[in-house]
C-alpha cells in the first residue's frame, strides 16, 4: 500500500471560510459536553473527589487552562494547519516528534469517541426505554455511529449547526434548575466558600483536578478547524479563550449551585446513597423545578453526548485527513470529498472503526458505562494531557527558533508553566489509572500502555518517511497554502 503524500490543491482542500468565531466556539462547547460534564461527570467528582470543594477546583483548572492557552493561540497564529498538536510539534520539535503526537492524537480522540458512544448507549436505553423505546444499549450506539458518520461525511457546517442547537437547549435546562436553586436559597443558603482550604484540599484533589480537567477535552479544537474557520488567525484566538471563559464559569457556577441545593454537609452523603451517582443532577431537577424539567433534561443528555461525540468523530476525520495528506498515513486517507469538501474517507474509517468497538464489547457482554466508557475515556484523557505537554515545550522551541513579535510570558513562561503542569497530571493519570477505572493488571497497564505504544509508531512511521521521502518529511505539519 502505497504511503505517498497528496500535494493539497485547490480541489483536494477542505471547506474555507465555512465556520465563522460564534459557530466554532458552540463547536467546542459541544464536544466539552456542558450538560453530560454537569449531570455525569460532576457528581462522580463530588463523591470521589473533593466535595464542596469541586466548583473551587474547576476554578483553578479554569486558570490553569487559560494559562495554557496563552502559548497554544500564539503558536496558532504562526502554524494554520488543521493538523494543530501534530503541526506544532512537527515544526517546532522535528518531524519525528510530530508524527508521535499525531498518532497520539487519533488514539486519544478515538478512544473517546468510543467511550462517549458506549455512554451514549447506556443512557439512551434507560432514557427512551422509559417512553417505551425499548433497544439494547448497543443498538443506540450504532444507530449514533451511523449517524454520526452520515454528519462527518457530508459538510462539518452541518454537524455545527446542530451542535449549535443541542448546545443552546442545554445551557437553558442546566440554567433553568440553577436558577431555581438560587432563587429559593438551596437547602441551607447560598453563602459558602468553596476556596476553603479544608473544602478544597479535601478528599481527592487529584482526582477534582482531573475530573475538572476532562471537561476542557475539545479546546484544541478551535486549531484543528484553522484551514476552514474564517480569518483563523484572529479567529482561533478568540473562539479559544471564549471557549474556555464560558466554560469555566458555566461548570464553577452550576457546580456550585448543586453544592447549595443539598447542603455542604449532607452533599457527598446523598451522592452516595444513590444508586447511581450520575442520578443526582436530576433528583435535584425534579426536587427544585418539578414538571417535566427532569425528563426534558434526560432527553438533553443523550443529544448532548451525541453532540460531544459528533465533535471527536469530526476531530478524528481531519487527523487522518492532515497523517494522510502528509504521508504519515497511506494516501487515499488525506483525500476530500469532491462536492462536500469534507475529510469523507477519515470520517467513513472512524465509522467503520466505531461500530467494530462497540460491536466488540457487546458481543463480550461488557457494560455499556463502566466498561466502555470508563475504561477507554481514561485513554483520552491520558493522550490529550500528554500532547498538551509536548505542545507546551513546542511553543517555546518555536519561538527560540523564530522569533516573533510575542511577549516572553507568552512565548516563554506560560507555556513553561503549563507543560510542567499537564505533564504532571498525565504522569497522575498513569500511574493512577488501574484505581480511576478499576481495572486490575493486565489491563491497568495494557490500556494506558497504548498512548507510549501510539506514540512510538508514530515515531517510526515517520521516520521511515524520513528515509525513503525526506523532502516529504521536511515538510510534516506545514500549513496547506
Amino acid at each position: 500500500m502505497s504511503h505517498d503524500a497528496v500535494i493539497p490543491t485547490k480541489k483536494n482542500r477542505l471547506k474555507t471560510n465555512s465556520i465563522g468565531v460564534v459557530l466554532l466556539t458552540f463547536m467546542v462547547i459541544a464536544a466539552a459536553a456542558p450538560l453530560t460534564g454537569i449531570a455525569g461527570a460532576v457528581p462522580i467528582a463530588f463523591l470521589i473527589g473533593n466535595g464542596a470543594g469541586f466548583p473551587g477546583t474547576f476554578a483553578i483548572m479554569t486558570v490553569i487552562m487559560l494559562v495554557w492557552a496563552v502559548g497554544f493561540v500564539a503558536i496558532a497564529r504562526h502554524i494554520r494547519s488543521a493538523g494543530a498538536f501534530y503541526s506544532y510539534s512537527a515544526k517546532s520539535l522535528g518531524g519525528r516528534m510530530g508524527g508521535a503526537v499525531a498518532m497520539i492524537a487519533v488514539l486519544a480522540y478515538n478512544a473517546m469517541m468510543f467511550g462517549l458512544l458506549g455512554l451514549l448507549g447506556g443512557i439512551a436505553a434507560s432514557v427512551f426505554g422509559d417512553l417505551g423505546l425499548v433497544l439494547p444499549w448497543w443498538g443506540w450506539s450504532l444507530l449514533a455511529a451511523v449517524i454520526i458518520g452520515i454528519l462527518g461525511y457530508r459538510t462539518v457546517d452541518l454537524s455545527a449547526k446542530f451542535m449549535m442547537i443541542v448546545v443552546t437547549l442545554e445551557y437553558l435546562i442546566v440554567l433553568i434548575v440553577g436558577a431555581t436553586i438560587f432563587m429559593t436559597g438551596g437547602a441551607e443558603g447560598l453563602a459558602y466558600n468553596p476556596f476553603k482550604p479544608e473544602l478544597l484540599l479535601s478528599g481527592a484533589f487529584g482526582a477534582a483536578i482531573l475530573f475538572s480537567f476532562g471537561s476542557f477535552i475539545g479546546i484544541e479544537a478551535t486549531a484543528i478547524y484553522a484551514e476552514e474557520v474564517q480569518e483563523a488567525r484572529t479567529s482561533v484566538p478568540k473562539a479559544t479563550y471564549l471557549s474556555i471563559i464560558v466554560i469555566g464559569l458555566f461548570y464553577v457556577s452550576q457546580s456550585y449551585l448543586l453544592v447549595v441545593a443539598t447542603g455542604v454537609d449532607k452533599l457527598v452523603p446523598e451522592v452516595a446513597a444513590l444508586p447511581d451517582p450520575t442520578a443526582y443532577f436530576f433528583v435535584v431537577a425534579e426536587k427544585y423545578t418539578g414538571g417535566p424539567v427532569a425528563l426534558i433534561a434526560g432527553l438533553l443528555l443523550v443529544s448532548s453526548i451525541f453532540a460531544s461525540a459528533t465533535a471527536m468523530h469530526n476531530f478524528i476525520a481531519r487527523y487522518l485527513y492532515v497523517s494522510g495528506r502528509d504521508g504519515l498515513l497511506p494516501a487515499f486517507i488525506g483525500v476530500t470529498h469532491d462536492g462536500h469538501k469534507s475529510p469523507h474517507v477519515g470520517s467513513v474509517m472512524q465509522t467503520i472503526m466505531a461500530i467494530v468497538v462497540v460491536s466488540i464489547f457487546a458481543v463480550l457482554g461488557l457494560d455499556p458505562v463502566l466498561n466502555l466508557f470508563t475504561w477507554i475515556a481514561q485513554i483520552s484523557v491520558l493522550g490529550v494531557l500528554t500532547m498538551m505537554a509536548i505542545t507546551s515545550f513546542a511553543v517555546i522551541v518555536y519561538f527560540r527558533a523564530n522569533p516573533a513579535d510575542g511577549s516572553t510570558m507568552r512565548t516563554f513562561i506560560a507555556p513553561l508553566v503549563s507543560g510542567i503542569l499537564m505533564a504532571g497530571m498525565a504522569v497522575y493519570v498513569l500511574v493512577t489509572f488501574g484505581d480511576s477505572t478499576v481495572t486490575t493488571p493486565p489491563w491497568s497497564w495494557i490500556f494506558p500502555g497504548l498512548v507510549p505504544v501510539f506514540g512510538i509508531a508514530g515515531y517510526l512511521i515517520s521516520s521511515r518517511l524520513a528515509t525513503i521521502d525526506p523532502r516529504r518529511f521536511a515538510q510534516l505539519g506545514s500549513d496547506p497554502d
